[in-house]
């Protein structure tokens, strides 16, 4: 289903196409191995935030004795959905050109700076994470990211900057 909302660029309403997000969710679950291997599953993709989540797996503990998520799975985690929001709204940005070719303009992004702060343990069931790109610029974008615990409780943070051409 298409979603709506204000470009933060343009100040214009923005639907991304049915293929659009379809394509981007392929690349994301899909074709970047490393999220399938996390279990990185897409809730929602909008210009302004990205949301999806991670259900907890055996191969995913950090800590035996607490069953704990591992940091690394946390900031990895972090740093996919800096990417994802940034490739939403690369994609809000050249709404004027079709689909795949918006889904090509990908190729280049890249993490530069990613800070990760840990706040309180991750122990559940369910994870879910959300990212929105504070700003786009021609070469480098700047997100911020969340980790949140199953009912809702923040539990970790992070910001990232990715190169974008």
């Amino acid at each position: 289903m298409p979603k709506t909302s204000a470009n933060p660029l343009s100040g214009q309403p923005v639907v991304f196409e049915e293929e659009f997000v379809k394509g981007l969710t392929r690349i994301f679950e899909e074709s970047i191995t490393f999220n399938k291997v996390l279990g990185l599953k897409i809730d929602a993709i909008t210009p302004e935030r990205v949301v999806a989540h991670i259900d907890m797996q055996p191969q995913l503990v950090g800590h035996y004795s607490f069953n704990r998520i591992h940091g690394g799975v946390i900031s990895a985690g972090l740093d996919a959905m800096g990417g994802l929001a940034v490739m939403a709204a690369i994609g809000a940005r050249h709404m004027d050109e079709p689909p795949m070719q918006r889904l090509h303009r990908f190729s280049k992004l890249g993490t530069i700076d990613l800070r990760v702060d840990y706040l309180r343990p991750g122990i559940g069931e369910r994870f879910e994470l959300r990212a929105e790109v504070m700003r786009l610029g021609s070469r480098v974008a700047s997100t911020r990211m969340e980790f949140l615990g199953a009912d809702g409780k923040l539990l970790s943070t992070g910001a990232g900057a990715y190169i974008v051409s």
